[in-house]
């Protein structure tokens, strides 16, 4: 999982990445999370594409 520290550090660097460099960002954390046959995703990668949902839902 994440640390506290860890979240501030991705939500910091999100919000001073262009509008389509977090679009790419989202997209590769998507993918990421994809059911592959029984594997789950992990916590982290789970938590970074919500920190990166939510900077796209500020946007918006």
């Amino acid at each position: 999982m994440l640390s506290e520290e860890n979240l501030k550090e991705i939500r910091h660097s999100l919000a001073h990445l262009s509008l389509p460099a977090v679009r790419e960002f989202y997209g590769q954390a998507y993918r990421d999370c994809r059911l592959v046959y029984n594997q789950l995703p992990s916590p982290r990668q789970i938590q970074t594409l919500v920190q990166v949902w939510k900077q796209l839902w500020k946007w918006r």
